[in-house]
């Protein structure tokens, strides 16, 4: 096909080696990003391709819907004059530890810099991570009851807003490392991501020789409070919350869960690290409803509630297996690669209550001091339900954990209430 050809002329319907392709090496692992070389995963067919998927992961459905409606040229290539990161970020020795990194490119904000020469010459790169500045409004950070945080004039503003650094990440799967994580193998791996995503990436089983995967799936946010150089200092602070999405809870505020609240406290937390000279992470996965969706959870809410004796405690985890046939899929194995990404080694306050998140963040050494549940009086009435459930089930507490006899006695508001 032609550069200046706005379509193909024709459908390849399988891509098997055919001696035709020159994929750009990648080295993953590698110390230096031109020796790593560079994430290619072009659409505009180029035999230098090296990735299997597209770029922008989830949102490349929308992208094949702008070309297809003829808003968007296919061949566009995007002008990276002025974005490069507000911020720097690393390296980190992490970065050049293929075991440590498998799930982003650690390079990844750094593509229109050190792959400038190329991006000229035409090859078609593209940043899958990018670090802006931004501030933040939190309600409940001028309407909480009790003592507040006191303005800095730095991290947290006298209007209330918070002075935050974020980083959007894309999902970059290294396949061989992503097999590693789950103690499986990479063809066995390849085999079920081609036939659970009904057959979307032929490439998957038959371009062995690619090894890295841009999923489509939704990606992470990354939002640093305070000095950004006391992540990596062990002499500073760094309190830290891993919130997964919860878009009911998280933005509209609904009460069935903790979600919400437990977020607020841990950006409240992470702006008084702040500004005791240390630094406050909050890095947020989209996995909404652990990674089931909100379909799924919707009707999750209605078996529970529908169910006979009503939403109790005894029964929260059993009504969601009863549906999505297991518990949770969030599967935390990939969640501490952006805390390599950021150079954390040590997390001296931990904001949550998720054993398999404090499990998986250590199984990688990253050392974790404090672990710090969710204040009582910050639970909703109707996420009773929930949080007993989860301290029965393991959920560190410091406190009390329920009997099956008080499960049992913990009810959730009925349909017919609301």
């Amino acid at each position: 096909m032609s550069e200046t050809s706005p379509r193909k002329k024709h459908i390849v319907l399988t891509s098997h080696p055919t001696g035709n392709q020159k994929p750009v090496p990648i080295r993953w692992g590698a110390a230096d990003a031109r020796e790593r070389g560079p994430v290619v995963a072009t659409p505009a067919g180029s035999g230098l391709r090296n990735t299997v998927g597209s770029y922008s992961g989830s949102y490349s459905v929308y992208r094949a819907l702008a070309v297809a409606a003829g808003s968007l040229d296919p061949l566009h290539k995007p002008d990276l004059t002025n974005t490069a990161p507000a911020v720097d970020l690393g390296p980190f020795p992490q970065w050049s530890d293929p075991a440590k990194i498998v799930s982003l490119d650690p390079w990844g904000h750094l593509v229109g810099s050190v792959f400038a020469g190329e991006i000229a010459a035409g090859l078609d790169v593209r940043p899958t991570i990018a670090v802006t500045r931004a501030r933040l409004t939190v309600p409940e950070l001028k309407h909480r009851e009790g003592p507040r945080l006191e303005p800095d004039g730095e991290v947290l503003m006298a209007s209330g807003e918070v002075n935050v650094t974020k980083v959007a990440l894309e999902p970059t799967w290294y396949l061989p490392g992503i097999a590693a994580r789950f103690g499986t193998n990479e063809h066995d791996l390849r085999r079920s991501l081609f036939e659970h995503t009904g057959g979307m990436f032929s490439e998957l089983v038959t371009r062995p020789d690619l090894h890295v995967f841009l999923p489509p799936i939704g990606g992470i946010t990354a939002y640093l409070f305070g000095d950004i150089k006391a992540i990596t200092d062990p002499a500073r602070q760094l309190s830290c919350r891993v919130h997964d999405e919860c878009n009911g809870s998280d933005v509209f505020g609904s009460d069935i869960c903790t979600c919400r609240p437990y977020l607020i406290h841990g950006i409240e937390d992470a702006i008084q690290t702040a500004q005791q000279g240390g630094a406050g992470l909050i890095v947020y996965n989209r996995k909404e409803g652990r990674a089931l969706g909100e379909v799924t959870k919707f009707l999750v809410y209605n078996a529970r509630k529908r169910q006979q004796g009503g939403d109790t405690a005894a029964h929260y985890f059993e009504r969601t297996e009863c549906v999505a046939g297991v518990q949770d899929m969030r599967f935390q194995e990939l969640m501490p690669d952006v805390l390599h990404w950021l150079g954390v080694t040590r997390i001296d306050r931990f904001i949550s209550m998720s054993n398999m998140k404090y499990d998986a963040i250590t199984g990688q050494g990253i050392t974790i001091g404090e672990r710090v549940p969710i204040p009582d009086d910050l639970i909703p009435d109707d996420a009773r339900v929930e949080m007993d459930a989860k301290k029965a089930a393991g959920y560190y507490t410091p406190g009390h954990v329920p009997s099956e006899e008080e499960l049992s006695h913990t009810h959730g508001r009925d349909l017919d209430k609301y």
